[in-house]
């Protein structure tokens, strides 16, 4: 099994180059977990019943959405199957403005909704940017602002124009290391040439996709923030898991350098996923919960979180596991088919030799920081679903034999236990020095 087998007992270090390891200090390598974790014969991580994906799917509308995200309208730029599903994320942020502004339920909170979508777009808009960063000259660019996109009637309505506003500066700020800005109203005092935003991102298209098959027959206003909401989550699933093929494709090319970068961007992306999610604790609990009942939603009380109804972020799940598979790749050795400790050695000597592999090291740090935030991900959707629902939902969830699944998942050992060894070991090395 890729870098998941490493004898537990007693390690000495022997890395050449490097006099400060005293071959005599000898560490005991924990076993992570092996008490609260309970017994589980296969990844906690699966999908919901097809039935209950296939009905969430259409709720959203993502059959439609889909084929947006995944049009190549310009083959040559690389970026485009990253960028245009993020971008059109952001374009339905937007729409969620629009929609929180034009509430008149006289019992929501609409300051703490505006310092929340401020946040939200913000954080986005960084993450465009730093992809952006990178583009090469294939980038599709023009003079032409964007004719149609919701920003400059947010930025001139009354109801939102500071928050509009904000936001421009915001794209200003953000974008002015990158060689096009995204042409939505921003000032561009630099003069930089504008993304062809209208024939990327298609505003028009996102538009006519407004109203789920439940907007004529259900009079509840949380129905329509809970699809877009939930719209703007699975755009930025499908731009994470082409990143993920990005990076993989870096790390087998000994890119690291590349698929360092994109790493930390696919850490940030699961941070926002989370950030996304807790808006939810903006609705109002009883319109929530008579939602659910309108919309039918309810617990199988087999395993079933709600979240695992995204056949995307079960994917992208997997893959951000699977990312532990290239730890081998990254330190050029081989797995020790006996379960020796080769991986950690190897790692061991990476961390102190350091030299011209610094690339590595912040590769497998982001992969690392990738782990954490997905652990956190499903740590705070299950107390945001206690916190929506009751704690009896996440209880519901959960069989007699086991803990429930998304607590199966933050309490699953580390993906990467020779990183892990490899540390503990420097760490009581270092600690009995002196």
């Amino acid at each position: 099994m890729v870098d998941m087998d490493w004898k537990r007992k007693m390690v000495s270090s022997d890395i050449p180059n490097s006099p400060k390891l005293s071959s005599k200090l000898h560490v005991t390598i924990p076993s992570p977990f092996s008490k609260l974790l309970p017994a589980v014969t296969s990844s906690p991580i699966s999908c919901s019943a097809p039935s209950l994906c296939s009905a969430y799917e259409l709720y959203l509308r993502l059959p439609e959405l889909r084929n947006l995200w995944s049009s190549r309208d310009f083959p040559q730029w690389t970026s485009e199957p990253i960028l245009k599903p993020a971008l059109q994320a952001l374009e339905i942020s937007f729409r969620l403005i629009f929609a929180v502004s034009s509430d008149t339920r006289p019992y929501i909170n609409h300051r703490e909704w505006n310092r929340r979508l401020d946040s939200l777009v913000t954080n986005q808009i960084q993450i465009l940017a730093a992809i952006s960063e990178e583009d090469e000259e294939d980038a599709p660019v023009s003079d032409v602002r964007s004719s149609s996109s919701l920003l400059p009637q947010i930025a001139t309505w009354r109801r939102s124009e500071a928050l509009g506003k904000k936001i421009l500066s915001t794209i200003d700020n953000e974008m002015r290391r990158c060689k096009y800005t995204l042409g939505l109203g921003e000032q561009n005092i630099a003069g930089k040439p504008n993304l062809r935003y209208d024939s990327i991102c298609r505003p028009n298209e996102l538009y006519s996709l407004k109203d789920n098959p439940y907007a004529d027959h259900i009079d509840n206003q949380e129905n329509q923030t809970l699809y877009i909401i939930h719209q703007i989550l699975e755009s930025w699933i499908y731009a994470s898991r082409n990143l993920l093929n990005r990076i993989v494709s870096s790390i087998e090319d000994e890119r690291f350098d590349k698929a360092s970068d994109d790493v930390y961007l696919l850490e940030k992306i699961w941070k926002l996923l989370a950030e996304i999610e807790d808006l939810h604790m903006l609705m109002d609990p009883e319109d929530f919960l008579k939602l659910k009942k309108q919309l039918q939603i309810k617990s199988t009380g087999k395993n079933d979180a709600f979240c695992f109804r995204s056949r995307g972020l079960v994917e992208l799940m997997k893959m951000s596991k699977d990312l532990r598979q290239k730890v081998p790749t990254v330190l050029a050795v081989e797995v020790d088919p006996t379960g020796g400790p080769r991986l950690q050695e190897a790692a061991m000597k990476l961390y102190s030799r350091k030299s011209d592999e610094c690339d590595k090291i912040h590769l497998l740090q982001g992969m690392q920081a990738v782990e954490a935030a997905a652990k956190s991900f499903f740590f705070s959707y299950r107390q945001l679903v206690a916190a929506m629902m009751g704690s009896a939902e996440t209880n519901a969830t959960a069989s007699q034999e086991s803990c429930d699944s998304l607590s199966q998942i933050f309490m699953e050992p580390t993906y990467y236990p020779s990183l892990d060894a490899a540390k503990t070991f420097l760490g009581e090395f270092w600690s009995h020095l002196g």
